[in-house]
């Protein structure tokens, strides 16, 4: 009889979760960089945030094997807030929406957010992965970028002219160029040659490049792990009573936690495991961008990215998420100097690679044929966040949203019978509110005012309270201006469908 040790019962599938962090810490270091550098802030808090996402949100309940750390979806954001109200203010706004975070997961709203439109966050990132290409073209030039989303894109033909006219922009934008192409053909290489990650191969092979030959490229700049962690102090704390630091707060937590419990979504659909619990992981990622900005660090989410690299490298429990970000933690603090050796026109490639990602190409065609409206909502978000801002983008999407909801939602048929003597007919069906009141009533108006007319709303499956009105106005003129009795027969709130007036008298829906 084999005996089993110890600790191989206590962690069952310890050898699959080990082998699946070093894959996700690979796939997350270039990215925990990227991510910050694109965000204007040290590249050494994009790493705090991944530690932060493994080790603490890592270990609380919600999604086993969702994996949290910074996320291309906040760049725009972030490097917005970072612009208008400085780094220090960072970490507060990403505290308080931590906090915020942790209130909505307490009060068990996790579950709305998976009532929010797909079309708007796919609009969403495909607006994010707009304004973070234009914004990296620049960055892969060695140019400074313009603020605004339109400018970056207006300003690119530009951008592109200045550097065909210096050399050291044009070294640059190979390097970030070959970057990408690593990125894109690194899927189609032999399955043993894929088990290192695609964007480490592609920055460690800019890395070599640049330091065999030389090549006149900005680098990383480090400061050191403990410099670059700075809790926010007073001062920042007294930022939280401007308006536009709390629409900030709003937008990170609602942007955040929206990604986040779509991503767990998704995570839900590759493994057999246990499923979501979405208040719980609502509160994880609270808890985690609390301790974040608490550190001056950039806010987390769960990323799709991460995540679906950690089931498919065969992780089974939280213990290899936890462990990715040990790893980040001893990169960290052990090899810190080693960030300072990569490019930065290869981050901006692996940047470019993610932005093109968070578009949904193949989607859209489909969306189009099938659903008009959805598709409409999906480009007019993405081309709101380029022409305005992230968040007021979303909102338009959110706004645009309801709107076609409400019109679908008052779907109304009239059919018109007038069989030449006798009462005209007029028969609704369908939802009746204040949007189709007009047409409602320009259908009436054009009955023969020298007959009488029956109106049939027992087909109606909803009749709001500007519509009953209306119609118990237009009965009771057209009975009192002698042009012809009005019968209704229609919903009761306490009857049912079935209950009418008597021949001659006007009357009104129940």
């Amino acid at each position: 009889m084999t005996s089993i040790s110890p600790s191989r019962s206590r962690y069952p599938f310890l050898r699959q979760d080990f082998a699946a962090s070093l894959v996700v810490f690979l796939v997350a270091l270039p990215l925990c960089v990227g991510v910050a550098v694109a965000s204007g802030v040290p590249a050494e808090l994009g790493l705090v945030t991944g530690i932060v996402g493994g080790i603490v949100t890592g270990l609380l309940p919600g999604s086993s094997l969702q994996v949290s750390g910074p996320a291309a979806g906040l760049t725009v954001l972030v490097f917005e807030a970072v612009d208008a109200y400085g780094l220090p203010a960072l970490g507060v706004i990403v505290l308080a929406a931590g906090l915020l975070q942790l209130a909505m997961g307490a009060l068990r709203l996790g579950r709305w957010f998976r009532a929010i439109s797909l079309s708007v966050v796919e609009g969403m990132l495909a607006g994010i992965g707009l304004v973070i290409i234009a914004g990296q073209l620049y960055a892969a030039a060695g140019l400074a970028a313009p603020a605004s989303g339109i400018d970056k894109i207006i300003g690119l033909p530009g951008a592109f002219a200045d550097a065909l006219g210096s050399t050291d922009a044009l070294i640059s934008v190979a390097l970030g160029a070959g970057t990408v192409a690593v990125l894109v053909l690194w899927p189609k290489l032999p399955r043993r040659a894929r088990t290192v990650p695609g964007a480490l191969a592609a920055v460690v092979l800019a890395t070599s490049a640049t330091l065999a030959f030389g090549l006149p490229v900005a680098t990383v700049e480090v400061s050191g792990l403990l410099e670059a962690v700075q809790p926010p102090g007073g001062d920042a704390f007294g930022q939280l009573a401007g308006l536009g630091v709390l629409g900030t707060v709003v937008a990170f937590t609602l942007i955040a936690s929206a990604e986040s419990l779509f991503s767990a979504a998704a995570v839900d659909r590759m493994h057999q495991g246990p499923r979501t619990e979405f208040n719980k992981e609502l509160m994880a990622q609270g808890v985690g961008n609390t301790v974040c900005g608490a550190l001056g660090a950039l806010p987390m989410t769960a990323v799709i990215v991460r995540s679906s690299t950690n089931v498919a490298a065969g992780a089974r429990t939280k213990a290899s998420r936890v462990l990715h970000g040990v790893w980040l933690l001893l990169f960290a603090a052990l090899l810190p100097s080693a960030l300072a050796l990569i490019p930065l026109p290869a981050l901006a490639g692996v940047l470019v690679h993610a932005g093109w990602k968070l578009i949904p190409f193949r989607k859209f065609g489909p969306l189009w044929r099938a659903h008009r409206g959805e598709a409409l909502i999906l480009a007019a978000t993405a081309v709101s966040i380029v022409a305005v801002n992230m968040f007021e983008g979303v909102l338009i999407g959110l706004a645009l949203s309801v709107a076609k909801t409400a019109w679908e939602a008052s779907h109304l048929k009239m059919e018109i019978i007038d069989k030449g003597a006798g009462p005209v007919q007029a028969h609704l069906s369908g939802n009746a509110t204040f949007l189709r009141l007009p047409r409602i009533l320009d259908g009436l108006e054009a009955l023969p005012h020298d007959r009488p007319v029956e109106l049939d709303l027992s087909g109606l499956h909803h009749l709001d309270h500007a519509c009953r009105t209306a119609l118990e106005t237009w009965a009771e003129r057209r009975t009192t201006d002698g042009t012809g009795p009005v019968r209704i027969k229609g919903p009761d709130s306490s009857t049912g469908p079935d209950s009418s007036t008597d021949p001659g008298k006007a009357a009104a829906p129940a």
